[in-house]
């Protein structure tokens, strides 16, 4: 089993490898550039194998909120894990993991938008049940799990992604 620790500047290079081994393009890879470059990775972190290789890695950054927003939500995004070691719960234990950090960083909400056959596993829901959508037009696949019992209260309306997120942003 690999270990879970936080991502550092060192392990730039083998994160963004492995963000392009698992979609098999540079997008994901060229957008955690983006969001280090800018200061936007509020929570990183790596699955390393014995030894120490990184072989997993889930990024959180702060979204916004057009109403409510209190700078306390923050973005699952992107989440990958090498084509060789996929399959394996290292995903699901970088994003528990990430949860957890978030957690103890005080959020009070995190979004993602993504698979809801997957991320209802961790306690996710249609964002838009609470009133809650994205710029993506994700639908039932945009979603959010409120960190508090009342982790959503005040939020409502449109939920952005950092500019980063945007394609050709330098």
């Amino acid at each position: 089993m690999s270990e879970i620790r936080a991502a550092s500047a060192d392990d730039l290079e083998a994160i963004v490898a492995v963000h392009k081994a698992a979609f098999g393009r540079d997008a994901e890879a060229d957008l955690v550039r983006r969001l280090v470059a800018a200061g936007r990775d509020a929570i990183s972190l790596v699955a390393v194998d014995d030894g120490d290789a990184v072989i997993g890695h889930v990024l959180f950054s702060p979204v916004s909120i057009e109403e409510g927003d209190d700078g306390n939500a923050l973005g699952l995004a992107p989440v990958a894990v090498l084509p060789e070691h996929q399959r394996l719960g290292i995903g699901h234990a970088l994003i528990e993991e990430g949860i957890g950090a978030c957690f103890v960083r005080d959020a009070k909400a995190i979004f993602v938008l993504g698979s809801p056959a997957y991320y209802t596993q961790f306690g996710f829901t249609k964002a838009s049940a609470h009133g809650l959508f994205d710029t993506y037009d994700g639908g039932n696949a945009f979603q959010v799990l409120p960190l508090t019992v009342d982790g959503l209260a005040g939020y409502k309306g449109c939920v952005r992604y950092a500019p980063e997120f945007a394609t050709g942003n330098p």
